[in-house]
């Protein structure tokens, strides 16, 4: 008879520690945007791409925490009904996440405290990994405790941007994307602590999906630093205004916080 009390308040309990952890992501990235747009150092007068991305991508952290609501609050019909979007939506993503990522380095030559091969080569890794977590996640969907954190994992993934705007980037050179990721994977980490105290022992999903983003990482960064990666680099930015920085993070001249 204790199980069968037991049972619904563990599930309960584990749907709203995701509503919560998944709220704190989406907040990030909101916060992150709206902080640089406050300061001056975004603006909307960018070209359309930059529109685009910014509706497409917002558009899915909406659809992500109305997918927490609604099975935190069991209505599982039509959570299973709005999850089919994912089917048409992440490879529309993926799409727009690489076309921004072109258009900002031949652009502007990127965020002047990331490498530009880094950045390319991470966010395309970042992209596809976001694109093989929810994928994954989709597939056992039956497999709840599977579903809910490889989902997770994967929009943890999108929250780089987010806090990236938050963090004092410049100061972090050169590390300052390695740092970022580090806020990403502090997300399944949480999610094994939070596993281990409720359930007294962690579910694989979690290393699989922290493993996942590690790697991801590391062939990033040995793809962008080999002889092919800073090929690759230069070319995607000759003859662009993006080519006229260093490839290596720096600091402009006469820049301030």
């Amino acid at each position: 008879m204790a199980t069968t009390f037991e049972e619904p308040a563990r599930v309960d309990s584990e749907r709203r520690f995701f509503l919560i952890l998944s709220s704190i992501i989406s907040l990030g990235i909101v916060a992150g945007f709206v902080i640089q747009l406050a300061a001056g150092r975004s603006t909307f007068n960018v070209p359309l791409p930059y529109h685009l991305h910014g509706v497409v991508f917002f558009a899915w952290v909406a659809l992500f925490m109305a997918q927490n609501v609604l099975i935190t609050r069991g209505n599982v019909a039509l959570h299973r009904t709005l999850g089919m979007i994912s089917v048409f939506w992440v490879p529309l993503m993926v799409a727009l996440g690489i076309t921004i990522m072109v258009v900002v380095l031949r652009r502007t030559g990127g965020p002047f405290f990331f490498a530009q091969n880094i950045f390319l080569f991470s966010n395309i890794g970042g992209l596809t990994l976001f694109a093989i977590l929810t994928f994954s996640a989709l597939r056992v969907r039956r497999h709840t405790g599977w579903h809910r954190r490889l989902m997770l994992c994967g929009f943890a993934l999108l929250s780089n941007p987010g806090f990236g705007r938050i963090m004092p980037m410049p100061l972090l050179i050169p590390y300052a994307w390695h740092l970022m990721m580090l806020v990403v994977l502090a997300f399944p980490v949480v999610g094994m602590i939070y596993d281990k105290r409720r359930r007294g022992h962690v579910h694989p999903a979690w290393f699989w999906g922290a493993g996942a983003i590690i790697v991801m990482q590391v062939i990033a960064d040995l793809v962008a630093v080999s002889p092919l990666g800073i090929s690759l680099t230069q070319q995607l930015i000759a003859g662009t205004p993006g080519a006229e920085r260093p490839m290596e993070a720096f600091l402009p001249p006469g820049f301030t916080l």
